[in-house]
């Protein structure tokens, strides 16, 4: 990874990277600064990147010293940071939306795109005939009330051109989506891909035999995780959201680099994870959500503004606004690192 860029561009990379080193070990002799961030479930390989990055000292050494929570829910992440209990955290860009125009006036705002693309999915069985997103016609499709993935579904729909008339929901609850796609009771599940794919693996279910159809491969422009901050924290604590991010850069390339080295920063945390389990569940987040071709071109954490404009039109097929959200209000990209800062190693 990694070599799709110039030899040049990796050295304006490095030399401004250095540049940081040496004004961040200046500032790190010195007091830290803070930071309580909470994840949106819990710790798995796909947030190796910010475990790893308290572990390498990436945060530290921006002058930072972050604390990283696991949550129970979703939904908790994006209260805790809009209550102020919590400063920065890692939340689904879509369910904030949803959050800010129920509560306009939260104080919490995204500064930091991590899944350029979003993990939602329908996961289907080759052996049961689900190739193709029109192939859930006439077929079982398992879709938990509360799943993230299962919210997309009119999106999903409009977009491919799928009749959902001719589509059977079957309402499960999230512990029994998997075994039921793999015993056979219906055709295919909603779900996240690194998390329902590799399950299903993990069931007895053949490689071969799981076909994951990425919902940002069939026209839906959603992006995904983001990385969140109380706008009053922000307001009065700006550079340590902006060494934040820096650190979370310096994070994601070290995953990159090194898949195998993050993953022992979360079974580190996590005595139920397994080793080979949650490392596939980390590659397969870094090549199909983290390290795309948007990102492999522009660095990571910025969105497109016209590509966010659609995806909030998109969510409109799928979620009623009160009033229909502006970009600005939702994403602020002033804290991003430079553009040189944030490229993929």
């Amino acid at each position: 990874m990694g070599l799709f860029r110039t030899s040049g561009r990796r050295s304006a990379r490095a030399f401004v990277a250095a540049a940081w080193t040496v004004v961040a070990a200046a500032g790190s002799a010195g007091a830290q600064t803070s930071v309580k961030f909470t994840l949106d479930g819990k710790i798995d390989g796909p947030v190796a990147p910010f475990v790893l990055a308290v572990d390498k000292g990436c945060f530290k050494a921006q002058g930072v010293d972050v604390t990283i929570d696991s949550a129970i829910a979703p939904a908790d992440a994006i209260g805790r940071v809009a209550s102020g209990s919590y400063d920065m955290g890692f939340a689904d860009i879509n369910a904030l939306i949803k959050f800010r125009d129920q509560n306009p006036d939260a104080p919490v705002k995204a500064v930091f795109m991590v899944y350029n693309k979003p993990p939602f999915a329908v996961i289907g069985r080759k052996s049961r005939g689900v190739v193709e997103p029109k192939d859930l016609e006439g077929r079982k499709l398992g879709a938990p009330v509360v799943d993230a993935a299962f919210a997309q579904w009119p999106i999903f729909v409009n977009a491919t051109g799928i009749d959902p008339a001719k589509v059977t929901v079957v309402s499960v609850g999230i512990p029994v989506r998997e075994p039921m796609l793999a015993s056979g009771e219906v055709d295919a599940i909603t779900g996240a891909s690194f998390s329902s794919a590799v399950d299903l693996k993990e069931r007895g279910v053949p490689p071969d035999d799981i076909n994951v159809l990425l919902m940002g491969d069939y026209g839906v422009a959603l992006y995904g995780n983001a990385v969140l901050v109380n706008t009053k924290f922000a307001a009065e604590k700006p550079e340590a959201v902006k060494s934040l991010l820096r650190g979370l850069v310096s994070g994601l390339n070290e995953t990159v680099r090194s898949p195998l080295v993050a993953i022992e920063s979360v079974i580190r945390r996590n005595d139920s994870a397994g080793r080979e389990v949650e490392l596939e569940r980390l590659r397969m987040a870094l090549r199909d959500n983290i390290l795309t071709p948007e990102v492999k071109a522009n660095g990571f954490g910025a969105i497109d503004a016209a590509r966010f404009e659609n995806a909030i039109a998109q969510l409109g097929l799928a979620y009623t606004f009160k009033a229909k959200p502006k970009p600005a209000d939702l994403f602020d990209s002033s804290f991003l690192p430079d553009a040189a800062e944030r490229m993929v190693d």
